[in-house]
């Protein structure tokens, strides 16, 4: 059961990140799910190490849409077409 609530909140996580970076990154539901869960593992990782994340605070869906933006922008760089 919390693979399922995983994906769902990659998703999510996912969907929100894709609409706010700018231009198109492409993928379709699996790639929002699979960005969104590594978005919010790098995103909430990384703000424990740097102690702005905590439990109590409720700050772990922040820290996952900053992480899940990261993780899109770098997508979208990496998936660029040239047009030369």
């Amino acid at each position: 059961m919390e693979y399922i609530i995983f994906a769902l909140v990659g998703l999510v996580v996912g969907a929100v990140a894709k609409f706010l970076v700018p231009g198109k990154q492409g993928g379709g539901i699996i790639i929002t799910a699979i960005l969104g869960c590594i978005g919010s593992l790098v995103g909430t990782y990384g703000g424990q190490q740097l102690g702005i994340v905590s439990a109590k605070a409720g700050t772990h869906w922040i820290a996952s849409i900053v992480g899940a933006v990261v993780v899109v922008f770098i997508y979208s760089l990496l998936t660029k077409k040239s047009t030369s």
